[in-house]
């Protein structure tokens, strides 16, 4: 049994049986929490449950924001009064680490009808369907407009930049990255989760929450295959140019070439697959 009174570390030590060669031996190593975590809006007298996500506890104001920030659902720093974790009276107003409250300015909550998907699903999921990209340029997502370029030596370099920043990785194995660089390579910030969506959200929140959107002038290099949802992240927040380790889907690569985005995939030693605004690559 993991003992949760570790809440809010990112990796837990266990007892497991290793099997090699017939023989059976008990070792001790670590492994990457995961733990359900509840977006609540809450404006004036109103309250509303918007979505249950697994994540790993760490940053977890951050990934509120940016979650909300990328779905759309707010649009600006001034919407948000305060980001806490809930109190909850039933328990004698215990703190509930894995319950966080966004409190809106607004004196209502906004017309969500537009995402009632997110109140019965995983939170990160992102819109689904051709269809969808027609749907991001009617909520206001435009062709990044940003002149930034890197060169392919720097390129090179960023996966393991971004490896080397990640100590709980390097213990468990089992956590996702988001990375963000500026065009000399040099690592800006990076999120783990064990959720890919979930890194890419705290990244942007901790963007969004400092007021420093959009991301001109960034790279954000991610630990897993680049899906339709996370390169609908990137053109939210302004990121020019995104990278991966992995493999692109082709609905990532439509959107990318719709939204002038730079799109690398297969990011490992000194090769790279460049799918869309190959003008940034110099």
């Amino acid at each position: 049994m993991i003992d949760s009174s570790t809440r809010p570390g990112r990796s837990v030590e266990v007892i497991l049986t290793t099997l090699g060669d017939g023989i059976a031996t008990k070792r001790h190593d670590r492994v990457a929490v995961e733990e359900p975590l509840e977006i609540r809006l809450v404006a004036g007298r109103e309250q509303r449950s918007l979505v249950l996500t697994m994540r790993t506890p760490g940053n977890d104001f951050e990934l509120a924001a940016g979650f909300l920030f990328n779905e759309g659902i707010i649009t600006s720093r001034d919407a948000i009064a305060g980001i806490s974790y809930c109190l909850d009276a039933e328990l004698g107003a215990e703190q509930q680490y894995n319950i966080v409250n966004v409190e809106l300015r607004s004196g209502s909550l906004p017309d969500l009808r537009a995402h009632e998907r997110l109140f019965t699903g995983y939170g990160a999921c992102g819109i689904c369907g051709r269809e969808s990209l027609d749907a991001l340029e009617a909520r206001g997502l435009r062709a990044i407009e940003d002149a930034t370029t890197i060169a392919p030596e720097t390129l090179y370099t960023l996966s393991d930049r971004m490896r080397a920043a990640q100590p709980v990785f390097e213990r468990t194995g089992g956590l996702h990255a988001t990375a963000l660089f500026d065009a000399s390579g040099e690592l800006l910030l990076l999120r783990e989760d064990i959720g890919r969506h979930n890194a890419f959200d705290k990244a942007v929140g901790e963007a969004f929450l400092a007021e420093r959107l959009p991301l001109r002038g960034r790279i954000a290099l991610v630990s897993g295959r680049t899906s339709f949802e996370l390169v609908q992240k990137a053109v939210a927040a302004g990121i020019p140019i995104l990278a991966s380790i992995s493999a692109p889907s082709s609905l990532a690569i439509d959107l990318a070439r719709r939204f002038d985005l730079t799109l690398v995939g297969f990011l490992r030693g000194r090769r790279a697959n460049v799918y869309s605004a190959e003008h940034r690559i110099r």
